[in-house]
């Protein structure tokens, strides 16, 4: 409908050309009518060119229409799409506040609290049952640790795979002895010298 409407205007816009152009020749008729005397034909010529004026005055009117038309049907166009983009954002904030009602936060707050509480029960048990030299010595290593990563040059690449492989243990690992098995002998053979 919207590209119709154009198209009328554009043929509108060509026919006031056509209508102008024949305005300009009946009034170089009539000057050439009059000249040579007949003034009657000249006159009907004037009559004819009043008439053609009025036409033009006629498509003025529809072509104003046209073009109120068109902008109209623009102007909705953008407000439909405004709307649209309006809609989508109220969706988004719905679900946002979906996500962040009153009862989530709360929700959030108290395993927050929990985790707290655990944290509590934790460092509770633990000072029962260290020492003063152990928790002397405890805070020390905290202490030690802290100044390591002050002193710490940044880490190259190497440096990070060498952290994440697993220290090599210290201690013969220990076989378990079951119930029905007796312990293995050892026998030892005698090399002579």
């Amino acid at each position: 409908m919207h590209s119709s409407l154009k198209l009328q205007r554009d043929k509108v816009k060509q026919y006031q050309k056509q209508i102008q152009s024949v305005l300009d020749r009946e009034q170089a008729i009539a000057k050439s009518l009059l000249a040579s005397g007949q003034k009657d034909r000249a006159l009907t010529a004037l009559r004819r060119r009043k008439y053609q004026q009025s036409l033009l005055t006629k498509t003025d009117g529809q072509l104003e229409n046209l073009e109120q038309l068109v902008s109209s049907i623009e102007f909705s166009l953008i407000e439909v799409s405004v709307l649209h983009g309006l809609k989508q954002g109220n969706d988004v904030l719905k679900a946002i506040h979906k996500e962040m009602n009153v009862e989530s936060v709360e929700k959030l707050l108290e395993e927050t609290a929990e985790a707290r509480e655990y944290q509590r029960e934790i460092d509770d048990m633990l000072a029962n049952n260290l020492t003063l030299e152990d928790e002397d010595a405890v805070q020390a290593e905290l202490l030690g640790l802290q100044a390591e990563q002050l002193k710490a040059p940044e880490e190259t690449p190497q440096r990070k795979e060498a952290d994440k492989l697993p220290s090599v243990p210290t201690t013969e690992p220990v076989k378990p002895v079951l119930e029905d098995e007796e312990p293995a002998r050892e026998e030892r053979i005698a090399i002579p010298a």
